[in-house]
């Protein structure tokens, strides 16, 4: 684990819980002069439409405004490379030697996780950092 103000990671999708990750993922680099390192994953690879990408590119564009507007030293990393979200955010946090990684939670029943998977219970169990997770208002 890296020493005080070590990178904080967020994973960050265009959603109530993407934009609650990454307001306390702001506040905690703030608290702990620390860098955010945002990552925008998607499985997509080589095959993403290119519609979709320029959506992403736009949805960032706020992100961009909201970190430059907040102090905060900070990248923006978007992923497209056929993996697991899990997988980026917890090889980036690896990579950077993160202190913390900060994702949003929604509510689902227990059909949908089972048939779906869950990024964040991986992460939650693979993460060799700790892990921050919280809910969309």
């Amino acid at each position: 684990m890296g020493a005080i103000g070590s990178p904080i990671v967020v994973g960050y999708v265009d959603t109530p819980e993407g934009e609650a990750a990454l307001d306390r993922a702001v506040a905690e680099a703030q608290q702990r002069g620390a860098r955010l390192v945002v990552i925008n994953s998607h499985k997509g690879g080589a095959a993403l439409d290119k519609g979709v990408a320029a959506e992403l590119d736009e949805s960032l564009g706020g992100v961009h405004r909201k970190l430059h507007d907040s102090g905060v030293e900070h990248e923006v990393r978007q992923l497209v490379r056929g993996v697991d979200p899990a997988d980026d955010l917890i090889a980036v946090a690896d990579e950077v030697d993160a202190d913390l990684i900060v994702i949003g939670l929604r509510r689902r029943t227990p059909v949908g996780k089972l048939i779906m998977g869950s990024n964040a219970q991986q992460i939650l169990l693979d993460a060799s950092c700790p892990v921050l997770a919280v809910k969309a208002p």
